[in-house]
C-alpha cells in the first residue's frame, strides 16, 4: 500500500476507490491479492494501522456474505490468517470483523477445496486451525480439529523425503514453507492446545523444506524458475530463514567445499540436482512435472536447468509473468520457454489450458559421477515419445572446476530438433562467429562458449521474473546435426 486504498499487486496498480473490491475488468489473480490483506503483516504496517482498520471495516461492509470474489475459499483462507495474525500482533480486531471472522471460518469450513486439492486445500486448513486456536468454544474446536486432520493427511503427500513440494515449483515451495513456520508460531501461542508429537513432527519438516529452499536458490538470492516460479510472490529464502531461526530452526545450507571442488547435492525425491564450487551454483531439472492427478502449476521444463557465474545469473529458465488463460500463459508453459531441447516445435508435457497438462515426461536413466575433476549428470525423458518416430532426448552435463559441457541426443526418428539456453537479460555477448560466442556477466567477467556439434544462431526471447513483467532477452538456439548438439562453456 502506497496510500489508502492504493495498492500494487504483480506490478499492476489499483485504487480501491475507484475500482471497488471486486471489478471484473482486474485479472482474478489480482482480485484474490486485493483480499488476501497480506499488507496487514507486512513490513511497517504499524504505520498504516489507521488505512488497516478503515480497510477492514470497509471490506465488512462491502462484501456482503457468500458473495463475491472474496468470499471464495483460497482467498478466505488467506484472509482468515492475516487477520487473526494481526490480531495475535497486539491489534485489536473491530467486533463486526470478530463476527465477520468467525462467519468467514463457518463458510469456509463448509466449502473446504477437496476438489484442487494441494496447496489450496492445505491453505483451508491452516485457516482451520488459526480459527480453531484463536477462537473458544465447541465449534472452534471443530475447526481445529478438522483443520489438523487434513494437515496430518497431507503432510506426508504434498512434503518428499528430501524436503522439496510436490508440485516441484520453488515459488510454491516458499509459499507452503511460510504456511509451517506459521502454524509452528501460531502454536507456541496457544501452548498444549497441539499435541507435542505432532509439533515435533511439524519442526522436522519445516527444517527439511528450509534446507530445500536454500538448495534450490541462486547466489543473488532468489528462487529458481522451474515450473511456476517467480520472484515477489512468496517471501524470499533469507526471510524465511530469519523467520525459521526465530522459531529455533536452523539450516546452513549447501556446502561449498575450498580447492574448487564441485559439491552434488541430489534431491532425489523431487527429482533436482545442484552442483556447487566457488565459481558456479547449477541446478538441474531430472524432475517429473509434478504429481500426475495434480500438474496444474507444470511446464513444459523436462531436462532445463539455470546456471549462475560468479554470482551471477547466467541461463535461466522463462519465469511466469500471468495466469488464468491466453496465449502467453501457454508460451511461458511451453519448453521452448526453457533452456532445453525442442522437438519437432513441440512440447515436451502437453501444457494446455491454464492448469492443465496432457501427456507428460518422465525422466527416466539418470546417471551421476564425479571424480576429482569431473562431476557427469546425465537424463533422458520420454516426453516425445507420442510422436510418430518416438524421439527420445538425452541429455548430458559435464561439469569441471572452470567448464560445462552439455550435450543433447535425440534418438528415434524426428524432422527437428533445437537446444535452447536462455540467457538473463543482464548478461552480453560481446561477440559471436559462427562456432564460438563471447559473454559478458554483468560484473564484466568473460566466458566463451563453443560450439562442438550444430549450429548456433541468436533469437529474441522473453524472461518474466515476477508476475506482470516480462523482459528481452537473448536466446542461444543450437539446431541439431546427425542427432546431436552439443556445447562447451568456459570461465576463468
Amino acid at each position: 500500500m502506497s496510500g489508502f486504498g492504493q495498492f500494487r499487486f504483480l506490478n499492476d496498480e489499483g485504487d480501491l476507490t475507484q475500482i471497488g473490491w471486486d471489478d471484473p475488468a482486474r485479472e482474478k489473480l489480482w482480485r484474490y491479492n486485493l483480499h488476501y490483506f497480506d499488507d496487514l503483516n507486512a513490513e511497517g504496517a504499524a504505520s498504516r494501522y489507521d488505512w488497516h482498520l478503515a480497510l477492514l471495516q470497509d471490506w465488512v461492509g462491502k462484501n456482503l456474505p457468500g458473495q463475491g470474489t472474496g468470499w471464495e475459499p483460497y482467498p478466505s483462507s488467506l484472509r482468515i490468517v492475516n487477520w487473526i495474525k494481526w490480531q495475535l500482533a497486539g491489534n485489536a480486531l473491530p467486533q463486526t470483523c470478530v463476527q465477520s471472522l468467525a462467519m468467514q471460518t463457518r463458510w469456509l469450513s463448509k466449502r473446504l477445496e477437496w476438489h484442487l486439492m494441494g496447496n489450496h486445500l492445505f491453505a483451508n486448513a491452516k485457516a482451520l486451525v488459526f480459527a480453531g486456536l484463536a477462537f473458544e468454544g465447541a465449534e472452534a474446536k471443530k475447526w481445529l480439529a478438522n483443520g489438523l486432520d487434513i494437515i496430518e493427511r497431507e503432510l506426508p503427500e504434498q512434503v518428499l523425503a528430501d524436503g522439496g513440494n510436490f508440485e516441484r515449483s520453488p515459488m510454491y515451495h516458499a509459499i507452503f514453507l511460510e504456511d509451517m513456520l506459521d502454524l509452528l508460531n501460531i502454536v507456541d501461542a496457544f501452548p498444549e492446545r497441539v499435541a507435542v508429537n505432532t509439533v515435533r513432527r511439524w519442526h522436522e519438516i519445516a527444517t527439511s523444506m528450509l534446507g530445500w529452499l536454500v538448495g534450490m536458490s541462486h547466489p543473488d538470492g532468489e528462487i529458481s524458475f522451474f515450473n511456476d516460479a517467480a520472484a515477489g510472490i512468496a517471501p524470499m529464502p533469507a526471510e524465511l530463514t530469519s523467520y525459521a531461526g526465530r522459531l529455533g530452526i536452523a539450516v546452513s545450507g549447501p556446502a561449498v567445499l575450498p580447492l574448487s571442488q564441485i559439491v552434488v547435492t541430489n534431491y532425489r525425491d523431487s527429482g533436482y540436482i545442484r552442483l556447487a564450487s566457488p565459481d558456479i551454483v547449477a541446478l538441474l531439472d531430472v524432475a517429473p512435472v509434478g504429481p500426475d492427478y495434480l500438474p496444474g502449476h507444470a511446464h513444459a521444463d523436462t531436462l532445463s536447468f539455470e546456471l549462475s557465474i560468479f554470482g551471477q545469473r547466467l541461463i535461466v529458465n522463462g519465469g511466469t509473468s500471468c495466469y488464468g488463460l491466453g496465449p502467453e500463459r501457454l508460451r511461458e508453459r511451453g519448453t521452448a520457454a526453457h533452456s532445453t531441447v525442442v522437438v519437432d516445435g513441440k512440447d515436451s508435457s502437453e501444457v494446455w489450458s491454464g492448469f492443465r497438462v496432457a501427456r507428460r515426461a518422465y525422466p527416466r536413466d539418470l546417471e551421476l559421477n564425479q571424480t576429482d575433476e569431473m562431476v557427469t549428470v546425465a537424463c533422458s525423458h520420454d516426453g516425445y515419445r507420442w510422436l510418430p518416430g518416438q524421439p527420445v532426448h538425452r541429455r548430458e552435463w559435464r561439469f569441471t572446476n572452470h567448464s560445462l559441457l552439455i550435450r543433447d541426443h535425440v534418438s528415434g526418428r524426428f524432422e527437428s530438433a533445437e537446444a535452447r539456453y536462455l540467457l538473463h537479460p543482464a548478461a552480453r555477448i560481446v561477440d559471436q562467429t559462427e562456432a564460438k560466442l563471447k559473454l559478458q556477466l554483468p560484473q564484466g567477467q568473460l566466458l566463451n562458449l563453443d560450439v562442438i556439434a550444430g549450429t548456433a544462431r541468436l533469437e529474441s526471447a522473453q524472461y518474466a521474473p515476477e508476475f506482470g513483467m516480462v523482459q528481452t532477452t537473448s536466446c542461444i538456439v543450437l539446431a541439431f546435426k546427425n542427432g546431436s548438439a552439443c556445447i562447451n562453456l568456459e570461465w576463468s
